[in-house]
């Protein structure tokens, strides 16, 4: 939480990070805050006083804002994949492809898809009974450990989650890989190995954010809810819930020059404010 609100006030408030990919980053940062609230504060109350009771409201609520946020990150993975190949791939037409106003377009069409399909879910979801056992086995709210617990005959809910799943998630991922495959084949024709390496340090962060959020997040729900799988599942859906949003300000500020720089100045302001506020106290 502390590291992704960091690069939010830092891309927010360094001149040097008003670019598109910083701007792209903070959103990130912000969505992985947002995210880790979703689940996190009920996760750990339940560990530290043992109350492990959810109603099923706050319940619904839970798997809504997993379900947005989960496909907004999808959505601003594939715009930050795309943002990077026209830097490597367009590098003439990036400044006229990628300017302030397409860049909030872009932001506002990711959230906006991000809410549109877990709305359907959701009331589905709430249409149902739920008469059997109340326990979920799992840490948090989410789709298939909650519909497992109802009574109905819940196989067009189940139908309907996987056409949404499909639409929000495959084409994200899709453009993801065109855009990375694009990027590998141009950096490849670069001659000097001091070029491709520059070319790709720009883009190896984000590839590696990408490859640990999508491959945690379709092993969880690619494999069958049977036996022992249930268990690995709940132990994937731990890397995409939790450790992603922890790696992504580590990965970005430790790969980074210009985060680590804007990290030192901020650090060096607020130094010399309390310098400043000690002579002024020593004054009066």
């Amino acid at each position: 939480m502390a590291g992704n609100i960091l690069i939010v006030i830092l891309v927010a408030f360094d001149p040097h990070l008003h670019t598109p990919m910083y701007f792209f980053l903070g959103n990130l940062s912000c969505l992985e805050t947002c995210y880790s609230s979703a689940i996190l504060p009920r996760m750990l109350v339940s560990f530290l006083s043992g109350n492990k009771t959810i109603s099923f409201s706050a319940c619904l609520a839970q798997l809504y804002f997993f379900g947005f946020f989960a496909t907004t990150e999808c959505n601003l993975l594939a715009i930050m994949s795309y943002d990077r190949y026209l830097a490597i791939c367009k590098p003439l037409h990036y400044a006229m492809l990628m300017n302030g106003r397409i860049c909030i377009q872009l932001i506002a069409v990711s959230w906006i898809c991000g809410s549109l399909g877990i709305n359907i879910l959701i009331f589905l979801v709430s249409q149902l009974t739920f008469c059997g056992p109340n326990k979920i086995n799992h840490f948090f709210c989410d789709f298939t450990p909650v519909v497992m617990l109802s009574c109905n005959d819940t196989y067009s809910v189940e139908m309907t989650s996987f056409i949404l799943c499909s639409i929000g998630i495959l084409p994200p991922l899709l453009i993801t890989l065109t855009s990375y495959i694009c990027i590998i084949n141009s950096i490849s024709k670069i001659p000097s190995t001091t070029g491709k390496q520059k070319a790709f340090s720009t883009c190896s962060s984000h590839l590696t954010v990408v490859s640990c959020f999508y491959g945690s997040l379709m092993t969880v729900y690619i494999l069958p809810d049977i036996g022992s799988l249930s268990e690995v599942k709940k132990l994937f859906s731990v890397l995409y819930t939790l450790l992603t949003p922890l790696l992504n300000p580590l990965i970005y500020s430790l790969r980074n020059k210009e985060v680590k720089e804007a990290v030192r100045k901020s650090f060096r302001k607020l130094h010399r404010l309390k310098l400043q506020k000690r002579r002024s106290k020593r004054k009066l």
